[in-house]
């Protein structure tokens, strides 16, 4: 694969800082099955972004693994080898919490075999050679660009979303998906470099970034659907559309609209992940996780 030489202007200034995997360490025993007190659906919502999108985060470090032999830009391949890293921690991390969560009863362990089973078959390498594997690659790494785009929003959400201790959110839960959501923010910009590195077109940046925006919408909806029929729970309510909407509406979950909102920013020319603003609340969190706290002591 031919390098494509100045494909790629990244903000170094902006964030220069290794990217690097975390020790962590959470004790799940005592989250009960609703670890948002009042809030099944959002509960459920949450679930969804970790439990459900790990899935495609293994794809994910996957294709950067394929990249790697063609990255001749010693920092971007730093900071590949510690996305792939981090991916792998947020994997066996998630495991574990999906593990207590079958164990008092949301059989979700089908479900989760089925989107990875789905995840490889679509999102794999297919066994391609050649030129026919370098241009997958490339496309891969443009939905997989876009989808970090969202990620990262989202993992900014969390870090911002008080009204989760407000709540009352269980701590371990409230940790994981802060911890998560905060690697997120922090290598927001390794796979949109790497895409730029590799190929750098708009035309297919563009077309993946509207495939990734419309796959990932109909994902959250049918996985929070499935979750919420999975709910063993005599008072988890009817209606999981009526409680989507109520809970959208006092901000306990992210509004739907971000899939739409954000992707005209996404196409704008000249975008870079790094303007999506600065990344301190990021990294003072992931400084004094609890979880991470544990690991070293």
């Amino acid at each position: 694969m031919a390098e494509k030489v100045g494909a790629t202007r990244r903000h170094y200034s902006d964030e220069a800082h290794a990217i690097n995997p975390r020790a962590v360490r959470f004790d799940f025993t005592s989250v009960p099955m609703h670890y948002i007190p009042g809030e099944v659906l959002a509960t459920h919502i949450v679930n969804v972004m970790h439990l459900v999108l790990p899935e495609g985060e293994r794809a994910m470090a996957q294709a950067l693994s394929e990249a790697l032999p063609y990255i001749r830009d010693e920092r971007l391949r730093e900071e590949v080898t510690g996305f792939i890293g981090q991916e792998s921690m947020h994997a066996g991390s998630h495991e574990a919490a999906r593990e207590h969560l079958q164990a008092i009863g949301l059989d979700v362990a089908g479900y989760v075999s089925r989107v990875a089973w789905l995840v490889d078959r679509i999102l794999g390498d297919h066994g391609l050679s050649g030129r026919a594997r370098e241009q997958w690659l490339k496309e891969r790494l443009g939905l997989f660009a876009g989808m970090e785009h969202y990620t990262a929003v989202l993992g900014e959400w969390l870090l911002n979303a008080d009204v989760l201790e407000h709540k009352g959110m269980h701590p371990a839960m409230l940790d994981l998906v802060r911890w998560h959501g905060a690697e997120e923010v922090e290598h927001r910009s390794v796979v949109y470099d790497a895409y730029m590195y590799l190929d750098g077109g708009y035309a297919r940046k563009a077309r993946t970034a509207v495939l990734a925006s419309a796959t990932l919408l109909p994902l959250f909806i049918v996985s929070t659907a499935h979750l919420f029929r999975k709910d063993p729970s005599a008072d988890r309510g009817r209606f999981w559309g009526a409680q989507f909407l109520d809970a959208t509406r006092r901000g306990v979950i992210p509004s739907w609209t971000v899939f739409f909102s954000e992707l005209p920013r996404y196409l704008r020319p000249g975008f870079h992940p790094s303007q999506l603003g600065p990344m301190d609340k990021a990294l003072r969190y992931l400084a004094h996780s609890p979880a991470a706290r544990a690991a070293g002591e």
